[in-house]
């Protein structure tokens, strides 16, 4: 039995590790204050700068180019780590994303960026289509957004990770079940 218990607490480790590593990671880095935020559905412009994870080196930036990105945020036009990422967002505010291929662009190259890549992008948000633009914009101490985002950051992460460890524990479980059930048929009981 403790060879049992062993072997499920190892597999729930083994489980969290791989599951933070493919979850999609959004730093607020400049908080701003707003009445409203980014929804699905919005038209959005963005300026970015894409970098490889893997060695810091630059695939793409907007600000290259002088101009933002604009984009029908929640459409599936961009990759998953965009989609959800920018959500809940006011203007003038910035984000640094952490994609991983599965928010990315998967196992399939991509001009400069190599399959499997986990991608980081600096982000920030310079317009909602139909939202006027706020004078001034409203910075956020960065102690109040530090602590609130590190609380609202702990919560949604502890609820999809013990989510999905319980997920991969059960079926561990149906399984350890099935091997003991097996090896119990064999055994012969000597009882006094």
């Amino acid at each position: 039995m403790q060879r049992v218990l062993l072997s499920l607490s190892l597999l729930a480790s083994a489980a969290f590790g791989v599951l933070a590593a493919d979850e999609l990671k959004i730093d607020v880095t400049v908080p701003v204050e707003c009445d409203r935020k980014t929804q699905k559905g919005d038209k959005i412009d963005v300026h970015y700068r894409g970098t490889l994870l893997s060695n810091g080196q630059e695939f793409d930036a907007s600000y290259n180019r002088g101009t933002p990105f604009s984009f029908k945020l929640g459409g599936g036009m961009v990759i998953k780590g965009w989609d959800e990422g920018l959500l809940d967002m006011c203007i003038g505010e910035k984000r640094t994303l952490t994609v991983p291929p599965n928010y990315g662009y998967g196992q399939r190259a991509m001009g400069p960026i190599p399959a499997g890549s986990t991608l980081i992008f600096e982000t920030e948000l310079m317009g909602i289509d139909g939202v006027p633009k706020p004078d001034p914009i409203v910075y956020k101490s960065a102690t109040d957004s530090a602590a609130s985002t590190v609380s609202e950051a702990a919560e949604e992460a502890t609820e999809k990770v013990s989510g999905k460890i319980a997920s991969v524990v059960s079926e561990a479980a149906e399984v350890v079940k099935t091997m003991v059930a097996d090896t119990d048929d064999t055994q012969e009981h000597n009882e006094l």
